[in-house]
């Protein structure tokens, strides 16, 4: 079977195994989100936390409640991690320095999972599991917090309240995450992945040097890393360390386990605003993207640019032969087109157009299908941009859900749109004109260029993946990038609130023959156009110098 072949029929594999449980998954979390029922474990939490899960909140109180809670989270992986040198089972690791740890606990409580650090050489056991695997479930828990909050925001009409913070959390963790990533443990268990808590033993030498292996809950923290659209490795070499990823059948199941949720919320957004139809439509868009990029992808990878490729058939440098071209390609765009940041190759070698494949499919935003939550929230922030546009182009005063979107709501939406643009661009401006960061760069010219303009499009975008030529632990990257995260992950967050919040203040509009349709394939392209639209005028000078420019020299 020729490699090119192999990788499609992964592709054809995953797709029938997304499809089955599209439905019943999203069905599912509609009725998680919808219930009026509370379990008597989320009860004890609820009484230990001091919260009402009854208590409806509108948006300044949602908000606070995911701010504050992300704050107490920062704190205490921060605290963590500096305390580690005097925690049991930290394998004799000191303790993080303050910088790292800093950056360390803002990628984790913000969803990104950014690594300047090498796991196995920092890490001990309390703080992977106790710390990091932790923030893994309650980082998703809080970005589908968010989704659901929006999506009410458009179902409801004449109050402002979008549910409970607190119950939307703990029900999202409880009843979602932790038997999808149970289940995820044991099948990667099963594929040979490793789950103990054995410390550092030494295996010979290598290369002239001694060899040593950590043990750990791997397999647990894995399942959840991909499920909550994390990223973050329990070793350096993230998803193409043998011990995380054994072999072909894993590595197909992670990338599942990446796209089920993201790709299962639109059901979910369809039966909650009370038409399956409107998540079709989103759900069209978001696997238009997805094939289009995991195609051109795959073809950039194989292409035939010199003889070296034509003896290896393909660009296999930085590539686990394990896995091979076809399986990398898809695993790639799965991480970046979500806010993964999981590797399972090593992106820095890619073709110069496959890595700026890499860095736009985090440019968009994110949402085809994007992250946990994050993903859902972003997109239908570009549909009501979409038709925005629409009622431009016709005269008319634009209608999304049966919600008029005025001049308000294009004000949030728009700022939603920016934010990420403007911290990664002025960042990366930044570090260039600096006389100290440029000194991190593996490389010069236009892959230099990428790795930092990757870093920070990673950053603030909460992907976490990286160009790994890039030296980042150091004071200016882990601080800049730290900051990034932060802001990139929740500054969208006030903007998407206080949108769902004046949806649902708003009485519904009946529908008539002026109505765009935003059920129908029509809708589903121009919002394809939207997104490339507003990603490529905001992004295309940067990847000019960048991606752009590295393979059109190639």
């Amino acid at each position: 079977m020729s490699p090119v072949l192999a990788g499609v029929l992964q592709l054809l594999a995953l797709m029938v195994a997304l499809a089955l449980a599209y439905r019943p998954l999203g069905d599912y979390m509609a009725g998680v989100y919808s219930s009026p029922k509370h379990l008597r474990v989320e009860k004890w939490i609820y009484r230990a936390i001091g919260a009402n899960p009854a208590t409806e909140m509108r948006w300044p109180a949602y908000l606070r409640g995911v701010l504050g809670f992300s704050l107490v989270s920062v704190l205490f992986l921060y605290l963590l991690q500096r305390i580690q040198g005097s925690l049991p089972g930290s394998l004799g690791f000191s303790s993080i320095d303050p910088d790292q740890a800093f950056n360390t606990a803002a990628s984790f409580v913000s969803n990104t999972n950014w690594q300047s650090y090498y796991g196995e050489q920092a890490m001990g056991h309390v703080v992977q599991t106790g710390g990091l695997a932790v923030q893994n479930f309650l980082s998703a828990a809080v970005g589908m917090a968010v989704a659901v909050a929006l999506v009410r925001g458009f179902a409801r009409s004449r109050t402002g309240e979008l549910g409970n913070f607190w119950a939307d959390m703990v029900r999202g963790t409880i009843r979602i995450l932790l038997p999808i990533a149970l289940v995820g443990a044991v099948l990667l268990v099963a594929c040979g992945a490793i789950q103990n808590f054995a410390g550092i033993h030494p295996v010979g030498q290598f290369m002239g040097g001694s060899q040593q292996w950590n043990g750990g809950a791997v397999a647990s923290q894995e399942a959840i890393k991909e499920l909550g659209t994390n990223g973050g490795g329990y070793f350096n070499a993230n998803s193409a360390h043998p011990f995380e990823n054994p072999n072909g059948l894993s590595n197909l199941l992670e990338i599942f386990l990446i796209l089920l949720i993201p790709l299962s919320l639109t059901r979910t957004f369809g039966r909650m605003v009370g038409s399956v139809k409107q998540g079709y439509a989103i759900l069209a868009t978001m696997v238009t993207i997805w094939i289009v990029f995991t195609a051109l992808m795959m073809w950039t990878e194989f292409h035939h640019g010199g003889p070296a490729f034509d003896i290896a058939g393909g660009a296999t440098e930085g590539k686990e032969t394990r896995f091979g071209i076809g399986a990398s390609s898809i695993f790639s765009v799965a991480t970046t087109l979500t806010s993964t940041g999981a590797v399972n190759s090593f992106l820095s070698s890619y073709t110069g157009f496959g890595g700026g494949i890499a860095m736009l499919g985090m440019q968009l935003g994110e949402i085809a299908p994007g992250g946990v939550g994050s993903g859902l929230y972003g997109i239908l922030i570009m549909a009501v941009i979409a038709v925005f546009l629409a009622g431009l182009m016709v005269g008319r005063t634009p209608e999304y859900l049966g919600k008029k979107i005025g001049t308000r709501q294009i004000k949030f939406a728009a700022c939603y749109i920016l934010v990420t643009p403007a911290l990664v661009l002025c960042f990366t401006g930044v570090a260039m004109a600096l006389p100290t960061p440029v000194n991190s760069m593996t490389n010069s010219g236009a892959h230099g260029f990428s790795e930092i303009l990757y870093a920070y499009t990673s950053g603030a975008n909460n992907n976490g993946s990286a160009f790994a030529g890039l030296n980042a632990d150091t004071q200016w990257f882990n601080t800049s990038i730290g900051i990034a995260m932060l802001l990139g992950r929740f500054l969208p967050m006030v903007f998407v609130l206080a949108l769902a919040g004046s949806l649902a203040e708003q009485r519904p509009v009946p529908m008539t023959a002026g109505t765009l349709r935003t059920d129908k394939p029509l809708f589903s392209g121009l919002l394809v156009g939207t997104i490339m639209i507003v990603a490529g005028l905001t992004y295309f000078p940067a990847l000019a110098l960048g991606p752009l420019a590295e393979g059109l020299a190639s």
